[in-house]
C-alpha cells in the first residue's frame, strides 16, 4: 500500500516546508490545525446546513451545489495524477495531522492523494461564494482570510506540496465562475443540476478513490433533496436563535444516524475496501444521507410553528 502513486514535486516545495516545519512551534501548529479542521467535512456541512436551513435557504443551495461540484472535479483531478503526499517521500516533512485520523498514515489509499488539496478547492468555493451572497466588508475580509490560512495550513502541517494548494484554490476559483455562469444562464434548476451531474459521469471510468464517489453521492442527495424540498416542504428561514440550534442539531443527528443506519447491513471490511461494489454503496449511502437531511428532514420545522402558536396562546 506504500507505493501506490505518483512522486513529482519541486525542490523549493520541499525545502520551503521543512523551514516552516523546524521553525512554527506548538502555537503555530495549533493555529495551523484549527484552519485545517475548519476545512474538514464537518465544519463545511455545518456552515452550508445553517445557512440553508436557518438563514438563507437559496444562498445555501448555492453553496452547497459550488462546494460539492468543486469537490468532485477536485477529485477526478486526482484520480488523474494520483500524487503521494510529501511525508510518503521526503524524510524531513513530518505529518503533523492525519488526514483520515483512523487510518495507517502511511496508508496512501486511506490518505488519498496529494494533488490538488481539497481543503483549498472547498475553502474558496465554500467562502467565495458565501462573500457573493453576504455582501458585507466584514464577511469579505473573514472569506480572504480563510481559504489563505486553510491553504497554508495544508503544506505547513505537511499533508500537501504548495503546488496542491495553490492548484486547490485555481480550482475552487473556477468552479465559482462556471456555477455563476450556469446560474445566470440556466434558470431551470434540474437542467442546471443535469449539467453538473454530467462533468461528473467520467469519473465513474476510471476513479479508485472513495472520495470522489463520497463527493458525487453528497451532491446527487443535496441536488434531490433541495428539489424535493422546493417542490413539497417549502419550509421558511428563521431568526429565532433556538430554532436555529435545534434546526443544526437536529440535522447533524439526523446526518450521523441514517449514516450509521445505511452501515448496518455491511462489514467493516466491505466498506473500507476499494472494490466497485464498496464504491457504488458508498456513492449511495451519501445520497441517501443528503437527500434526507437536506429534502425530508425540513418537515419537522412545521413543528415550531405548532410550537410557536402555544407560546403565543399562552401570553
Amino acid at each position: 500500500m506504500s507505493d501506490i502513486g505518483n512522486t513529482f514535486f519541486f525542490q523549493w516545495e520541499v525545502s520551503l516546508m521543512a523551514w516552516i516545519q523546524a521553525h512554527m512551534g506548538a502555537g503555530l501548529t495549533a493555529v495551523f490545525s484549527f484552519f485545517t479542521i475548519c476545512g474538514e467535512e464537518i465544519p463545511m456541512v455545518v456552515i452550508i446546513g445553517f445557512v440553508y436551513w436557518s438563514l438563507n435557504k437559496k444562498l445555501g443551495r448555492d453553496l452547497g451545489i459550488a462546494v460539492l461540484a468543486g469537490l468532485v472535479w477536485n477529485t477526478m483531478i486526482k484520480n488523474i495524477f494520483c500524487r503521494r503526499r510529501p511525508y510518503f517521500d521526503h524524510k524531513e516533512i513530518k505529518i503533523l495531522r492525519k488526514v483520515k485520523a483512523n487510518a495507517d498514515v502511511n496508508d496512501v489509499v486511506a490518505q488519498g492523494f496529494s494533488f490538488p488539496s481539497s481543503h483549498a478547492t472547498n475553502s474558496v468555493t465554500l467562502f467565495a461564494t458565501l462573500a457573493r451572497g453576504v455582501r458585507k466588508r466584514w464577511m469579505t475580509v473573514i472569506c480572504i482570510i480563510m481559504p489563505i490560512g486553510i491553504g497554508v495550513s495544508r503544506f505547513a502541517l505537511g499533508a500537501h506540496y504548495p503546488t496542491d494548494v495553490m492548484t486547490g484554490w485555481l480550482i475552487g476559483g473556477i468552479s465559482v465562475v462556471i456555477i455563476s455562469f450556469l446560474q445566470a444562464k440556466i434558470p431551470n434548476t434540474m437542467v442546471m443540476d443535469g449539467i453538473l451531474l454530467l462533468t461528473a459521469v467520467p469519473g465513474f471510468f476510471y476513479c479508485k478513490s472513495p472520495d470522489y464517489f463520497t463527493s458525487v453521492g453528497l451532491l446527487i442527495g443535496f441536488m434531490a433533496g433541495a428539489l424535493f424540498e422546493d417542490r413539497y416542504v417549502r419550509f421558511e428561514n428563521t431568526r429565532n436563535i433556538f430554532f436555529m440550534i435545534l434546526r443544526l442539531a437536529g440535522a447533524l443527528l439526523v446526518f450521523v444516524v441514517i449514516d450509521k443506519i445505511l452501515r448496518l447491513p455491511f462489514s467493516p471490511e466491505f466498506i473500507s475496501s476499494a472494490t466497485a461494489a464498496s464504491f457504488l454503496v458508498r456513492c449511495v449511502r451519501y445520497a441517501i444521507v443528503a437527500f434526507v437531511s437536506f429534502g425530508v428532514y425540513p418537515m419537522a420545522f412545521r413543528f415550531e410553528k405548532r410550537q410557536g402558536g402555544r407560546q403565543a396562546e399562552q401570553v
